[in-house]
């Protein structure tokens, strides 16, 4: 694993000082980074497709998907009120009624929290690409569903692998992801969380980005402690991460996306790890290009809920 981490750190210091401009054919800027590293490195997805059915805090309702419908008439090809479909139109599209942007696999912003916080609009590019450290407690999560991340668990990972690296994005893997098609109990205490004093840790002593965690809140204080001095401390985090026991513990990188609602104080994410190209878990690019993208096996119908889904 250690050798994994440094393939990774060797990469990192090639992005930041950049390529010379192409000379003798060789690769401008940072297309040999590319070439030489992120096009065989392993992709792996940490985030869940959010759709009506799925947990979300109890405060809040779910979302609703519905077909797009004309918003106003285009004389001789559609009346205002009509939906769109393949037949007549050409192209579908759908209409989300979004109840919260608290919803999924998300990046919440300061301004969730802080009137005077950073929204999501305000989260600058360089969140784009960062070291990911994945901090392992699924092992006493399983003993304890309640359990929460401590300053030891943190210390016992850098025994590992060495300091936790300024700027980094910190997972807290606890496999309780797993549990995200059992909408019912996914919200219900006893879950595990990110004590305050490990948070504090992270932020004050090892200066990360941000971190991220599993369920839907932070910590299952009465107070949700951890958040509140988060947001209030103007730092970020991640909820709803997904995978992360297929992604090494030291020695990847996690990129960020998210929606930019102006103002927003929630985001819709999608973070994805990129692992060394040894890893077993995850898809390269050479294996899965993406263009052209894959034909469904039937038609794509909605079902009962709006979501478009092959249908025989």
């Amino acid at each position: 694993m250690k050798k994994l981490a440094c393939m990774v750190m060797v990469a990192c210091v090639v992005l930041s000082v950049g390529l010379p401009a192409s000379a003798g054919g060789a690769a401008p800027g940072l297309w040999g980074v590319y070439s030489d590293v992120f096009k065989n490195a392993k992709y792996i997805d940490l985030t869940h497709a959010f759709e009506p059915a799925q947990p979300v805090w109890p405060g809040f309702a779910n979302a609703a998907f519905k077909p797009a419908r004309a918003g106003k008439g285009i004389e001789g090809y559609v009346a205002a009120g009509q939906e769109f479909t393949y037949d007549k139109h050409g192209f579908v599209a759908t209409a989300y009624e979004l109840t919260t942007d608290q919803y999924g696999t998300q990046l919440d912003p300061p301004a969730h929290w802080d009137k005077l916080g950073a929204t999501i609009s305000d989260i600058p590019a360089t969140y784009a690409i960062r070291p990911l450290v994945v901090i392992d407690i699924h092992d006493k999560v399983g003993k304890d569903e309640g359990y929460h991340l401590q300053v030891e668990d943190i210390k016992a990972w850098e025994k590992t692998y060495g300091r936790i690296p300024e700027g980094a994005v910190v997972m807290v893997r606890s496999d309780w992801h797993k549990q995200w098609s059992d909408t019912e109990r996914f919200n219900k205490k006893p879950f595990p969380g990110v004590g305050l004093e490990a948070l504090k840790f992270l932020h004050l002593e090892r200066h990360i980005l941000f971190h991220g965690h599993e369920p839907l809140d932070t910590d299952t204080t009465p107070t949700l402690e951890g958040e509140y001095w988060l947001m209030h401390n103007h730092f970020a985090q991640a909820e709803g991460v997904a995978n992360l026991d297929k992604v090494p513990e030291a020695g990847a990188l996690v990129i960020i996306g998210f929606a930019k609602p102006k103002g927003g104080t929630g985001g819709y994410a999608r973070y994805i790890a990129v692992a060394p190209k040894q890893w077993p878990h995850g898809v390269s690019v050479t294996e899965v290009p993406g263009a052209p993208l894959p034909v469904q096996a039937h038609p794509l119908k909605r079902d009962k809920s709006g979501v478009m889904r092959p249908t025989p």
